[in-house]
């Protein structure tokens, strides 16, 4: 060990290296021998360099402690050296170490500490668990009135466009004229951000926050060609195909077959997103496809049915498409980004889709007499329902659980049934109510979760636990009452 010496005071240029042999057996010389080399470690201070290479060292550490930095003289020149046999487990040690270095009052200290904060901390959670399920049911409460929702938009939607075709057959102009109020998307979210959130923004702020959902740049005009109008594309033709199949075939063929994008989705995704293999998703698209072609014999394969099947079948394809390639190229969005981005299609639909329903007019391909027989309440009607259906499709899951919003669409498909047997000449044979069955169950498959086979076998195996604690539990009631019987039952030979 190097010592150096502190500057001022002690004889300069004086360095002081005590190298000593210990020796366990032989006690401690006395201190009025070392007298000089005390008097001169008042001066001393540790090099700090050997202060880092011992800053584990009880030595440095007692070097270090105290109110003048050091212990008391005897310690200091005996615990640094190890000065002829000096015991660091002494008496005068054990007594400043044991409190610091005792393992057992430390741990039960902190044992006792650990129960009391479990106390107390349990003492609290009391009322936070209630808390808890009562925000899990008010959640559940807000998922049945999205389901509902949900069902009624979609299934309303749809009921309307087959009404509104009686009189106005031009399934294109009403898709146009139904998806240029996506544009209303953005301004809605802004209200509610006004009046929900406490850090307001103007309106440009917001705008231009959400933009950087497009990258570095915000919204340039090569994004808005590259990254928007494809998928304002995809969007049509989805609506318009939907749409044009409900003039070919009935509303509940065209819902239930609708249920089937969920299946080419889980398709896409595997192929091109590289998803996770699921042997159960595997299943339900077989069961898609086997619906769609008991579907497609439930009528006999006439070309009118078949071609209105091509059609829903191609709508549901393109919004497969329009999800997967989403994710791809732009990933998740929040709730401002995608109010912005569905805002953004509506534009696109004015600029470069509106001179389509020009030329279909004028080619007579969808032509009506004049602009007062058209139906403006049933377009504005379906219109305000398909934007109903969107919002709450796209932001129910602020409130809610996703898997929810999505049966919403599944049970519009009981509900056009109920519609088309009252309204139409639908026949509900075996052919087409399995069709319609394998289809939903299908699509219900697909709403399980990635670890449904952990959750279940995690289940099965607390059912089998609870079943034999109750066996046994049922057993040792049973020999109990046996030896109270013996008891009750037994001789006495006392007189």
């Amino acid at each position: 060990m190097g010592i150096r010496e502190f500057p001022g005071g002690a004889p300069s240029g004086k360095t002081i290296a005590i190298g000593m042999r210990r020796s366990p057996d032989v006690s401690p010389r006395r201190l009025s021998d070392i007298s000089p080399q005390l008097r001169q470690l008042k001066y001393l201070v540790v090099d700090e360099a050997i202060k880092e290479d011992l800053k584990w060292s009880r030595s440095v550490e007692d070097l270090t402690s105290g109110p003048v930095g050091l212990t008391s003289i005897e310690e200091r020149i005996l615990r640094i050296t190890g000065y002829y046999g000096y015991q660091p487990w002494a008496a005068s040690y054990k007594r400043e170490e044991r409190p610091r270095d005792s393992p057992a009052p430390a741990v039960a200290a902190a044992a006792e500490a650990q129960a009391v904060a479990g106390a107390e901390a349990s003492g609290r959670t009391g009322h936070p668990c209630w808390r808890c399920s009562l925000a899990q049911l008010k959640k559940a409460f807000w998922g049945v009135a999205v389901v509902l929702c949900v069902c009624a938009s979609w299934a309303g939607s749809t009921q309307l466009a087959k009404v509104t075709f009686k009189t106005f057959d031009a399934p294109f102009t009403l898709t146009w004229f139904a998806t240029n109020w996506n544009f209303l998307f953005f301004p809605m979210y802004y209200t509610g951000h006004v009046f929900k959130s406490a850090e307001k923004q103007s309106l440009k702020q917001r705008y231009r926050e959400c933009c950087r959902f497009f990258g570095d740049n915000g919204l340039t005009l090569k994004v808005f060609f590259t990254k928007a109008a494809p998928f304002g594309v995809l969007w049509t033709l989805t609506n318009y195909l939907y749409l044009h199949a409900i003039k070919k075939i009935n509303t509940t063929d065209v819902s239930v077959l609708f249920c089937c994008n969920k299946a080419f989705v889980f398709l896409l995704s595997w192929i091109v997103l590289r998803d996770r293999f699921m042997g159960v998703r595997i299943v339900a698209a077989i069961l898609a496809i086997a619906g769609i072609v008991m579907m497609t014999y439930a009528d006999g394969f006439h070309s009118h049915s078949v071609i209105g099947i091509a059609l829903v079948v191609g709508s549901a394809s393109m919004s497969a498409l329009y999800k997967v390639l989403f994710k791809l190229l732009l990933g998740s969005a929040k709730f401002g980004e995608a109010a912005l981005f569905l805002s953004i299609l509506g534009v696109f639909n004015i600029l470069f889709i509106t001179c389509i329903p020009v030329i279909l007019y004028f080619t007579k391909v969808e032509y009506w007499s004049s602009f007062d027989d058209i139906p403006w309440g049933n377009l504005c009607g379906f219109s305000v329902l398909l934007l109903t259906f969107n919002i709450v499709l796209n932001f129910g899951i602020a409130v809610t659980y996703p898997t929810l919003m999505s049966l919403g669409i599944v049970l519009s498909v009981p509900v056009n049934a109920v519609v088309d047997h009252y309204t139409s000449k639908i026949v509900f044979n075996g052919v087409r109510v399995i069709a319609i069955i394998i289809i939903g169950l299908g699509f219900l498959l697909l709403l399980l979760p990635e670890e449904w086979d952990v959750w279940l076998i995690k289940l099965l195996t607390h059912l089998k636990v609870r079943k034999k604690e109750e066996t046994g539990e049922g057993s040792a009631d049973l020999g109990s009452g046996l030896q109270s019987k013996n008891r009750r039952t037994r001789p006495s030979f006392a007189h």
